[in-house]
Parts: C-alpha cells; structure tokens; sequence
C-alpha cells in the first residue's frame, strides 16, 4: 500500500531530483492561495469539456477521502469548473485538493476554509453542465500524463505526479536522496559545488 504520508514529508524538488522532467507539471498551474500546505495522495482524475463542469462536479461525491482530484479542461480559460461551494463540499467529503488545468471561481472562499486548489487562475464566469465525460481515465493535465491512482505531490514548489507502478521505489530514492541533502552542511556542499563548477569551466576553455 502507498505511503502517501511518506510522501507528504517530500519535497516536489526532491522527488523531481529522482524524476523525469515528464513528470512535473508546467509552472502555470500554482497554489492560488498563500502558505498552501504541502498535499500528496492518489489521483482521481477528470475530464471536463471546455466551458463545462459538469464532471468535477459529479467527481467530488465519487472520489474517494485523501484523494488529488486532477482536472483536464481542453485548455479552457473562459470557464470557471469549480467554485466556493464545490471547493467546500470536496472539502467536506475529505478530498485532499483541486489540481486543475483551467481556472475557478470564488477563491475567497476556498481560502478561507484553507481548501487547496492549484490552477493556472480565477475567473467569475461558471461553466455549464451539459457534457459527460468518462471519470477516473487516464487524462493529462499541466503536461503531464495522469492516470488514476498515481501519486500526487504538490506544494509552493510545484507539482509532481508518480507513475503508482513506480511509487515505492521512487519514494525509496526520493528518501534517501533527502536525508543526503540534510547530511550536508552548506560549506561542505559549496566545497564540492566550486570543485564541480571550476572544472566544467575549464573544460569548456574558460579562464578568467
């Protein structure tokens, strides 16, 4: 079983050190409140017709308690899929956060319940309910290929997404590459950074 509490105590920089760059989302969709706590859990994944909602807001009463809804909206930046009330009632029902590719409305809101949503922004104008997409398929949201039960981690730093095939070995050598990290003190690790970038200069010719 996945250890998303593990996960939680990793960085995004950390885990994407043992990642490949397809793996983390493009910086456009952020944390659109401020000290928005680190969250990490499985992926329950939507795809929602531009200009239409209609799919997150079936999702938020079928994913299950802990999970990272993501959201594939065609690009759409016209529409808001989600708003004050489907913020709190996800919320209610234990869903850990929204990662959207598209915009939401009323974030005032989602802010003041400390609701994590991560997005590319706001925008008041609500999406219809008309258009009935598959739930819980593979989608792709912020350039990367999402497929349901991957592991989610996303912070101020950013957002990564881990293959669930992969999720225990990842978070063996996302582990062991932070309690490396934390060994190091800063002028051991300027040491080794200087040696490292002084000889790639002189290997490339450089002299001052």
């Amino acid at each position: 079983m996945t250890d998303y509490t593990a996960f939680q105590q990793l960085s995004p920089t950390t885990l994407a050190d043992v990642l490949s760059r397809d793996r983390v989302m493009d910086t456009g969709i952020r944390p659109l409140w401020s000290d928005m706590p680190r969250v990490a859990g499985p992926a329950y994944t939507v795809r929602c017709a531009p200009g239409d909602n209609l799919m997150l807001h079936a999702a938020i009463y079928r994913a299950a308690p802990g999970s990272v809804i993501v959201v594939e909206t065609g690009g759409d930046m016209d529409y808001a899929v989600a708003g004050g009330n489907v913020c709190a009632v996800a919320q209610k029902h234990g869903i850990a956060a929204f990662v959207i590719d598209g915009v939401i409305r009323d974030l005032a809101e989602a802010r003041a319940n400390r609701f994590p949503v991560f997005a590319r922004g706001v925008i008041p104008i609500p999406g219809g309910k008309e258009i009935i997409q598959p739930l819980n398929q593979p989608i792709t949201c912020g350039g990367v290929a999402v497929s349901p039960g991957d592991v989610v981690v996303a912070d101020e730093e950013g957002i990564v997404v881990v293959p669930a095939s992969r999720a225990d070995d990842v978070l063996k050598d996302a582990q062991r590459r932070a309690l490396k990290d934390a060994a190091q003190t800063l002028e051991q690790w300027e040491a080794q950074h200087r040696e490292r970038i002084e000889a790639i200069l002189r290997d490339k010719g450089f002299r001052d």
